[in-house]
């Protein structure tokens, strides 16, 4: 059977449902997250998004000339996205010059060993990256101020269509991969959802230990 974004979803519910709910983004609901907490994954988050942003780049590489204007208007976002980050940090009186958390590092390293893999791969961890930004910001429903307007950047109906066009991509080009890459593929998607989780424990536990 070929592997499908939504197949991939209903075979590893559990390991996704780690990845995208969470007490971090369950206190941001409900307006308790400790300002520690959530300056911890802004800052690390944007050190991610960086990285995340050079993936793309090398997605976009990769892929067939039909996948380019999805590809491309990702990173038109992103660019927008970083701005925005910093932005936010200025804001909070953040400095993101910074190091990587170790969570945060192995997570960029393994976004740069995507490049060994073949399209589908990539495209399928692609996918997974921002569906799991989709869904952990949506599940929660509504957020109080100032926690709205992350929520809204990326669980808002413009950003879910995306992530929607992503998987149908990934989908496309993984309908004629040799099995052997359809595995590779699922197995990117379940290392995607293990490191969404480890990130939000590192915002969550890591801050909870620094306050103490």
């Amino acid at each position: 059977m070929t592997i499908t974004c939504k197949l991939l979803l209903e075979n590893h519910a559990q390991d996704w449902q780690e990845a995208t709910v969470h007490p971090f983004l369950e206190q941001c609901q409900l307006g308790i997250i400790k300002p520690q907490q959530f300056n911890t994954w802004l800052m690390q988050d944007y050190l991610f998004v960086v990285e995340f942003t050079r993936m793309v780049g090398r997605v976009l590489a990769s892929a067939p000339p039909e996948h380019f204007d999805v590809i491309l208007g990702g990173l038109a976002a992103l660019k927008d996205e970083l701005n925005w980050f910093q932005e936010k940090a200025t804001q909070r009186q953040l400095n993101l010059n910074i190091k990587k958390q170790p969570t945060c590092r192995e997570y960029c390293e393994y976004m740069q060993s995507l490049a060994d893999k073949p399209y589908p791969v990539q495209a399928t961890a692609f996918w997974a990256i921002e569906l799991a930004y989709n869904q952990g910001w949506q599940l929660p429903g509504k957020m109080p101020t100032p926690y709205n307007e992350f929520a809204q950047r990326w669980g808002n109906t413009d950003f879910t269509k995306y992530v929607k066009l992503l998987s149908q991509q990934a989908d496309e080009v993984l309908e004629t991969a040799q099995e052997d890459i359809q595995k590779q593929a699922e197995e990117s998607f379940l290392i995607v959802a293990k490191f969404e989780h480890n990130f939000w424990q590192m915002a969550f536990h890591t801050a909870q230990h620094e306050s103490k």
